[in-house]
């Protein structure tokens, strides 16, 4: 429960399967990067795979705290600030 992913490639036959594996795991934290449009494709293409509401409802998507960030090091630290943020709400 203390394990975070984080899928980063925008590709779907890198970020699905991952995020397959990641459902099927205790992770505390799922993330994806991208937005909403990909969002939902990834769903329901996770849908299609047999994943659940319940299941889809533990990834976070657009990954990451919405601080504005527009740089991969900003991007970086809204993702693990979201990490910590779900972490901490859990203890």
């Amino acid at each position: 429960s203390a394990t975070a992913v984080v899928v980063l490639s925008h590709d779907p036959k890198i970020d699905d399967p991952a995020v397959g594996a990641a459902l099927g795991s205790s992770a505390g934290y799922i993330g994806a990067l991208g937005g909403r449009v990909s969002q939902a494709g990834r769903a329901e293409r996770l849908r299609a795979a047999g994943w659940g509401e319940a299941d889809l409802a533990r990834i976070r998507g657009p990954v990451g705290l919405p601080i504005g960030a527009q740089t991969p090091a900003e991007i970086a630290v809204s993702i693990l600030a979201e990490i910590v943020a779900v972490e901490r709400s859990r203890a």
